[in-house]
């Protein structure tokens, strides 16, 4: 295992799509949404644990998660957490773990990784992952993973090669598409130019560095007025003064949307964000009649392609649904059309105004 591998996973977010299993207190990162028995930030940790020694990986995540990612990964050392105030997007975050990895290893290899998304084929993953290494090893190219796409899905973004990669191999990128409508999606896919966009990346620490410093010189600058800080008593304090400061801004805007260095390693290793109760229900085995289940007691009679998600221990009879979400997180129950789950961030949204918040 190569010592200059580093692992930042990104796990600040609260999922509030998947609400109402994901909540504030704890957001989806944190669940067994799958029903493996281990949470989506263990599966995440353990993906990458044959490529990144354990003591180079960094979790970043809001402060408030401090003990919950303690809890579901002992492995690591509270200095391994790194801690946000508050949620400015993914460019503030991956800085903040440039410079606590510069201070250990100014010739690191960085992956950069959600901690909630779903990959079902880990070989095939780890294949990409170590030859991608090896490339921006050799190169300064900012390298993104993507994703031969199987369907017009209008919900991830699509990046547009500038020459097919015959063998699905590394093409500099072209374009990026931040979810296209069900129209050009389709174009998209007959094209066969465009690649759905993982949010999975692979630099050098020497590469990322020079990028912020040509297109987010701003973030760049109040980072660096701690560098000498990092991994040092001060950094939380320094962090919390200018946490607040950082633009609000993705690293695919900020960076690689205006860089000309950026590259995709195309793909294709079962991948999904796992970002809706719709996508969960895609990739959930199934009865004979389309139903998704999960929960020890679930009764069926005249209903089909649903997703159900209840308490093991709750009894639950259901008659004469179809194509609907039903979820139970104990004290909230939710009841939708599947075709209407992107009216859930409106129901968060409602209940926040009208309801208590311990429900959020």
């Amino acid at each position: 295992m190569n010592s200059n591998n580093y692992c930042v996973i990104m796990a600040g977010g609260v999922g509030s799509r998947f609400w109402p299993l994901s909540k504030q207190k704890s957001p989806k990162q944190f669940l067994d949404i799958l029903g493996t028995g281990k949470t989506l930030i263990q599966m995440t940790f353990e993906r990458f644990s044959s490529v990144c020694p354990t003591e180079n990986y960094y979790i970043v995540t809001n402060e408030q998660y401090k003990d919950l990612v303690l809890e579901q990964l002992p492995q690591l050392k509270a200095d391994q957490i790194l801690l946000e105030p508050l949620m400015r997007n993914t460019a503030p975050c991956i800085a903040y773990a440039n410079y606590k990895i510069k201070q250990r290893n100014a010739d690191a290899r960085i992956i950069v990784s959600p901690a909630d998304h779903l990959i079902t084929n880990e070989t095939e993953f780890l294949n990409v992952i170590n030859k991608g290494l090896d490339y921006v090893d050799q190169t300064d190219k900012l390298l993104t993973l993507g994703l031969k796409p199987n369907r017009p899905e209008t919900g991830y973004g699509y990046i547009q090669i500038e020459k097919k990669a015959a063998d699905l191999g590394i093409s500099k990128v072209k374009t990026f598409t931040e979810k296209p409508n069900l129209d050009l999606a389709n174009i998209f896919i007959k094209s066969g130019d465009f690649f759905w966009n993982s949010g999975i990346f692979i630099w050098s620490l020497s590469a990322i560095e020079s990028a912020f410093k040509t297109y987010l010189p701003d973030i760049d600058s109040l980072f660096s007025l701690g560098k000498d800080g990092f991994n040092e008593a001060s950094e939380r304090e320094f962090i919390d003064k200018i946490y607040p400061e950082c633009p609000n801004i993705s690293i695919d805007y900020g960076i690689l949307e205006k860089s000309d260095k950026v590259y995709v390693f195309c793909s294709d290793f079962g991948w999904s964000d796992l970002g809706t109760w719709g996508s969960l229900y895609d990739r959930s085995d199934k009865d004979g009649a389309g139903n998704a289940i999960q929960g020890d007691n679930v009764m069926l009679y005249d209903s089909e392609n649903c997703l159900i998600n209840v308490p093991k221990e709750k009894l639950v009879v259901v008659q004469g649904i179809n194509d609907y979400i039903i979820v139970d997180s104990q004290d909230t129950l939710l009841i939708c059309k599947k075709e209407n789950e992107q009216d859930i961030k409106t129901f968060v949204g409602d209940v926040k105004v009208s309801k208590n918040k311990k429900f959020i």
